[in-house]
């Protein structure tokens, strides 16, 4: 441990009750580094929180909360979860960093992590689950989510967390934004293709299907029982609000604009995401250079994995876990392929992921606390 982490870590998890929320404090509670000093609930403020999530009672955690209530300068915090609706998040987190200086972290980042956690003590640091810091564009997502940003100030400094990319960047960040769960089971096996101009940029779809912790735990009638089993459908058809974040960090990977047809769809399951993305081959290229290009890019990552040759990933072989799975087929129609990859929505689609980045930012193996593997069957 470094001397930063000479103690643990103290988060705060705000929106305790819902998924995203209740994962974080299911990874968090067994973490050897962590400690949850505060958790927030509006819903369910007051109440114990084995009664909202009875899997984990029995567990040492503070009480439920109303944001509004937390008294922060009463609470010594290192790190904030935000798992509370986008346009909420943007406002509590402006409040918490009302200090945009970065010139003692910039001075200590040359010592390495632990350092640069050091320096950024007596202020919380932020790991946002929303999707409120993720477009580095505030007019793309005022277009995007009906409002304006209410922190742009902010936008600037956020680092994008899909950790498998932003890894240098985070150690030094006060504000993370982790990716969505569609844009992260895309982009992982589709970036390094595009960076090494093994696909073409255009012709990319993307057909996606994702259990249904992904629209969150409040109550909706098309998440009924009824509405969802024995059934599959399309929704946000061309219009999903995940569309211009795939867009936005595959245009970054490519080095221009590109475009995709990202089509989302519901499954009669809790968990889960499996994206089946047909692609256009680059020039001489062939369905074993794909293979080779992400094996080679993945060979060193401890949750990013190719599985072999003729094995089909499915969303049973992750879940509870924090890996993805990606494989790699050839296509019936000539010069094109199929890239089908599996995550865990709420793991690495979200808590998983984000408790992956606060291991980095604070020096930590980022397996910590991370090493479960999936449930099967």
């Amino acid at each position: 441990m470094t001397a930063a982490l000479a103690r643990k870590i103290r988060i705060g998890i705000l929106g305790a009750s819902g998924y995203t929320g209740a994962e974080a404090v299911r990874l968090l509670a067994r973490h050897p580094n962590a400690e949850i000093v505060i958790m927030t609930a509006d819903s369910h403020a007051g109440e114990p929180y084995e009664q909202v999530y009875p899997h984990l009672g029995g567990l040492d955690l503070p009480g439920l909360v109303k944001v509004e209530e937390v008294e922060w300068a009463g609470v010594e915090v290192d790190v904030v979860f935000c798992g509370l609706p986008h346009g909420t998040t943007q406002e509590i987190i402006a409040g918490l960093l009302h200090d945009t200086q970065h010139s003692v972290i910039d001075e200590v980042m040359h010592e390495g992590p632990g350092d640069a956690a050091a320096a950024i003590q007596g202020q919380p640091r932020v790991i946002d689950l929303s999707a409120d810091f993720r477009l580095d564009s505030t007019d793309t997502y005022a277009e995007w989510y009906g409002h304006e940003h209410y922190a742009p100030h902010l936008q600037p400094e956020a680092v994008y967390g899909l950790t498998e990319f932003s890894r240098d960047k985070l150690p030094g960040a006060r504000l993370v934004a982790c990716p969505g769960c569609y844009p992260t089971v895309a982009i992982l096996p589709l970036a390094p293709l595009l960076s090494a101009g093994k696909i073409a940029p255009e012709d990319i779809i993307i057909d996606a299907k994702s259990g249904v912790t992904g629209a969150g735990r409040s109550a909706k009638t098309a998440n009924l029982f009824s509405e969802v089993s024995e059934g599959l459908h399309a929704y946000g058809i061309a219009s999903h609000r995940h569309g211009p974040e795939i867009e936005q960090e595959l245009s970054k990977a490519y080095g221009d604009n590109l475009i995709v047809n990202f089509t989302p769809h519901l499954a009669p399951m809790n968990r889960g995401i499996l994206a089946t993305s047909y692609v256009r081959l680059a020039g001489e290229t062939s369905v074993d250079d794909l293979r080779d290009c992400l094996v080679e890019r993945y060979a060193d990552e401890p949750f990013v994995r190719v599985v072999g040759n003729g094995v089909a990933p499915a969303t049973r072989h992750v879940r509870g876990s924090n890996h993805c799975l990606i494989g790699v087929f050839a296509d019936r129609l000539p010069g094109r392929a199929i890239v089908v990859s599996v995550i865990d929505n709420l793991v690495k689609g979200s808590s998983g992921q984000a408790v992956q980045n606060m291991n980095i930012m604070y020096g930590l193996p980022e397996t910590t606390g991370l090493e479960q593997e999936a449930l099967f069957p």
